[in-house]
């Protein structure tokens, strides 16, 4: 497999009240083509920052991303704008909608934004519709957002992130806001978007959830500490047995 993502002596510094806060600390990392990465690590240890500054969302302060070949750190505002928007999605804990808007308008507004996306409104439509119907919410298409449950909005999230078939999906703690049927109801969305060969990249604070990923990179204090590779599994048995040694890890770590 190929390299999607190369982070090379990645910081990222905050100064606040004229004090650094060095939130990232030379990080380097590789995501390769059809991982499903999580990020852990205590409150604070700056996993959110991470995501956010890998895929361009916030600015780094030294160092370099590679992602699909290409130092995102050189893109001009519109370049960059353009490939968040048409070779990357994201997934927040908190569900973003346009309130004036229904489900399904939500999740095809990225496509009609994005020039690199061909189809005619019609077809944007549709393959919005076709996603929906992959994750069971075709029902809830003109719905408002204010009528749906969590679960239901977040799978909406997910459609609305592969709007525009992205190379890599980013997900800060996609999972936090909802209960544990929902939970799981929304990892295995995303395993089957992995499975179908997206990349994923998702931060979270949940085991469980940690657990369904393909590796787990564990950061203190702005430095990754360790990685723990689980590969793929098949059955509940076997993530059962995930869950128990990744969390036996994870308490090797100081979890």
């Amino acid at each position: 497999m190929s390299i999607i993502l190369n982070v090379k002596d990645l910081c990222k510094t905050y100064v606040i009240n004229k004090r650094q806060n060095n939130v990232l600390r030379n990080v380097n990392f590789t995501v390769e083509e059809g991982e499903m990465v999580a990020v852990m690590g205590p409150s604070g240890s700056g996993k959110s920052t991470l995501l956010y500054t890998v895929s361009g969302m916030d600015d780094m302060t030294a160092g370099q991303v590679e992602f699909g070949g290409r130092d995102i750190s050189k893109l001009k505002p519109k370049e960059l704008a353009a490939v968040r928007l048409d070779e990357m999605g994201f997934i927040f804990q908190q569900m973003y909608m346009l309130r004036n808007l229904n489900i399904l308008d939500n999740i095809i507004l990225p496509a009609r934004q994005s020039k690199a996306n061909t189809l005619s409104v019609r077809e944007k439509t549709e393959r919005g519709k076709e996603l929906m119907r992959k994750l069971g919410i075709i029902d809830i298409a003109d719905n408002d957002i204010n009528e749906v449950s969590g679960g239901q909005l977040q799978r909406a999230c997910i459609c609305r992130s592969m709007i525009n078939s992205p190379k890599m999906i980013f997900a800060d703690e996609p999972t936090g806001a909802l209960n544990r049927q929902s939970s799981d109801e929304v990892m295995e969305e995303l395993r089957r978007i992995n499975g179908d060969g997206t990349t994923v990249m998702l931060v979270t604070h949940d085991a469980k959830v940690a657990a369904k990923c393909t590796r787990v990179m564990f950061i203190v204090d702005g430095n990754i500490k360790g990685e723990y590779n689980l590969g793929r599994y098949e059955t509940d048995t076997e993530l059962r047995q995930r869950e128990r040694s990744l969390n036996n890890w994870l308490l090797e770590q100081g979890w």
